[in-house]
């Protein structure tokens, strides 16, 4: 169940695509009514275990705030 924090507490995963390595996708938005600092963290683990993947070519991110295009 998400909590909507407050959008100062809010970290959000993004991928590129192989056909455009700038783009912006939405992978996940990390926005549990605790710290910046726990999201944060949830955010950079969800990071680390998508790129790990075997045949992973795409680069994974997390930035402040909600979904930006």
């Amino acid at each position: 169940m998400a909590a909507c924090g407050p959008s100062e507490t809010i970290e959000t995963l993004y991928r590129n695509s192989l056909l455009d390595e700038n783009a912006r996708i939405h992978v996940a938005t990390f926005d549990a009514a605790e710290s910046r600092a726990y999201n944060q963290e949830n955010c950079r683990q969800a990071q680390e275990l998508f790129q790990a993947q075997p045949g992973v070519r795409t680069r994974f991110w997390c930035e402040a705030g909600r979904y930006r295009r």
